[in-house]
């Protein structure tokens, strides 16, 4: 059965979306919006806050970055007429901050369309998705689909600061037998992931007057002792890398310090820093053991200088730690997702994996839900100025999540 998605609406839904802030820990009114469009559509819709100081007790809680005292869960369900599998369409509605605002073109939510692309924050990561799944599950709908089985759109807050909103939809049964996450993706096939963990030095120093800085030690020149010890241990972590997947992104586990903070007077030797910054999990790697490996490497920095020898650095990993996530290439998620991609598109997609953590690995290793990442959208834009999204391939997405839905649970 050809299958038609509304392009007007998807248009008007996408930039509803949009408009709406939802900075991450604040993703109350995009998550009412996606009831009342559940709703409209006909699903059968459970909402739901979960409490994240209860959810921070669970063994798998991946840590936040913002305070927060709800994490707000929708999901809405469209039922078959027999029973069969249980496929999720899943996406995030939380987006990053917009930035300095004289960097956007138009303001970053109130969206705005030029040249076939909605441009505003969280139009690419991952609201395009999004409204591509609601789409999906409208167009089967309205085809009078029969289905054996049910597809449930489950959209969750928290991603952007670790995937606690994740782990409270899949302590809260959203789990199935497979599911895709509508990342962008360039409407790749994403089988695996890396992920990230979030740490802080303080790396010390001794105060002394410009005039006499032989007297003193600078804690800048011990913070660049430390980073070459990094730049050797990330080199070394990324050559080891035997899978394919994830040797061919080049540097697929980067180490990055994002953030220095120190100094209080020009003429005065820096006497302390502070330093924040991202270090990659690697493939098949929990954040315990990416944290053992950094902590290594941060020590055998300090240990070949004569100071930080006798004053150790602090090291603090916090906020949200992402774990990695992979599934076979030969499993029939992907392989189903990819033959349906190629007969709407044309073109079989590729499997691929990517160098950044996401909610797939709630799914797959603790919701035990076969899961891959498949959405429009090009992740370079991604929380970035005039973020933005081809409106052709939020169609082509929902004409592709459709297409594999029939093929999936259309009874025969």
């Amino acid at each position: 059965m050809v299958l038609s998605a509304n392009r007007e609406r998807i248009t008007t839904d996408l930039e509803t979306l949009v408009a709406i802030p939802s900075i991450t820990g604040d993703e109350s009114e995009v998550q009412d919006e996606m009831t009342r469009l559940m709703a409209a559509t006909g699903l059968d819709v459970i909402s739901f806050d979960a409490d994240p100081n209860e959810m921070a007790r669970d063994p798998a809680w991946p840590g936040s970055e913002m305070p927060r005292e709800i994490l707000p869960v929708a999901a809405g369900t469209l039922r078959g007429a027999g029973p069969g599998p249980r496929l999720l369409l899943i996406g995030h509605v939380d987006v990053v901050p917009p930035g300095d605002l004289r960097t956007w073109t138009t303001p970053p939510f109130e969206p705005a369309v030029r040249d076939g692309k909605l441009f505003g924050r969280g139009a690419c990561d991952m609201k395009g998705g999004v409204v591509a799944a609601l789409e999906a599950v409208r167009m089967i709908g309205e085809a009078g689909v029969e289905l054996a089985g049910e597809v449930v759109l489950a959209t969750v807050p928290s991603e952007e600061d670790g995937g606690g909103g994740a782990l409270a939809a899949v302590r809260a049964g959203l789990t199935g037998d497979m599911a895709v996450i509508m990342e962008p993706t360039r409407l790749e096939v994403v089988v695996a992931h890396a992920g990230a963990i979030t740490f802080t030095l303080e790396i010390p120093g001794k105060a002394a007057h410009a005039s006499t800085r032989r007297e003193g030690v600078s804690a800048l020149d011990n913070l660049f002792d430390v980073m070459a010890s990094l730049a050797a241990d990330e080199e070394e972590r990324n050559e080891s890398e035997t899978d394919p997947l994830m040797s061919e992104i080049g540097l697929p586990y980067p180490t990055i310090i994002g953030k220095v903070i120190g100094g209080e007077w020009a003429s005065t030797v820096l006497d302390g820093l502070v330093v924040e910054g991202r270090y990659g999990v690697k493939l098949g790697q929990s954040p315990e053991e990416a944290e053992a490996e950094l902590r290594s490497a941060v020590s055998a920095g300090w240990a070949a200088n004569e100071f930080l020898s006798e004053h150790p650095i602090e090291l603090v990993v916090s906020g949200g730690r992402f774990g990695s996530a992979r599934i076979g290439d030969d499993h029939a998620l992907p392989r189903g997702l990819a033959a349906s991609a190629e007969e709407i598109t044309g073109v079989r997609p590729g499997l691929i994996g990517v160098p950044y953590g996401a909610d797939m690995r709630m799914f797959v290793e603790v919701g035990e839900t076969p899961t891959v990442m498949y959405g429009p959208g090009d992740v370079r834009v991604a929380h970035a100025a005039d973020e933005h999204v081809s409106l052709d391939e939020v169609e082509t997405c929902a004409r592709v999540l459709a297409h594999w839905l029939e093929n999936e649970l259309g009874a025969a």
